[in-house]
Formats: C-alpha cells, sequence, structure tokens
C-alpha cells in the first residue's frame, strides 16, 4: 500500500525513474510545454518547481546545484538566466498541468505541462 508515501515509483527502478524525470525536465525547460502522461506530469511538476525555486537564488551554488540535477548546461543556462528571475516575487506554483486526451493505445490519460 502506498499510504503517505513520498513519491510515484512510474514502474520503473530509482536510477531510471531519476533519468526520465531528468530528461522531462529539460524538455520542459527547453521547449516551455510538454505533452506526457497525468502521472509522470505530476511528478515532474514537484521536480521542476524546486529546480527553479533553487536557481532563483541566482548564484553559483544554484547554478552549481541546477547542473548536478540536469546534466545539461544549455537548459541549465536557460533556467538561471531566463526562467528563474521570472518567478522571483512568486511564492511556487510555477508550472500547469492541463489534461488532453485518452491515449488511444493503453488508455492512459495524457496532459501538457507547462510553465505558468
Amino acid at each position: 500500500m502506498r499510504h503517505r508515501h513520498g513519491y510515484r515509483k512510474l514502474g520503473r527502478t530509482s536510477s531510471h525513474r531519476a533519468a526520465l524525470l531528468m530528461n522531462l525536465s529539460i524538455s520542459l525547460i527547453e521547449h516551455g510545454k510538454i505533452e506526457t502522461t497525468i502521472e509522470k506530469a505530476k511528478e515532474l511538476s514537484s521536480y521542476v518547481e524546486k529546480l527553479i525555486t533553487v536557481a532563483g537564488k541566482n548564484d553559483s551554488n544554484a547554478h552549481r546545484s541546477v547542473f548536478a540535477a540536469l546534466q545539461s548546461k544549455e537548459a541549465t543556462k536557460k533556467l538561471v538566466n531566463e526562467i528563474a528571475p521570472k518567478y522571483v516575487d512568486r511564492p511556487g506554483g510555477y508550472t500547469r498541468i492541463n489534461r488532453t486526451r485518452i491515449r488511444r493505445g493503453d488508455a492512459t490519460t495524457m496532459a501538457f505541462i507547462e510553465l505558468v
């Protein structure tokens, strides 16, 4: 049972789950809006919002910790220099999830996740 468990396993090992969230967050930062399953979108929202909060400090340690999570120089640079300064005054809630459709192959609910 999942009572009070902290995260969704998404049917993956811990290393696969970490890689999935890293790649989804890089795509979200680069494109601003992506479509994925609703469960992945909910997990990604928590992951990206923590990164944006850290990046909002805009110092070298923030840059290092964001790069450690993303492993992408371009995405880190864009997050720290362009995206995070827009949300400095906002107390959280940097992403929005909109349900879109039911995927035909396996009937799972799809959703757009975007930066507000």
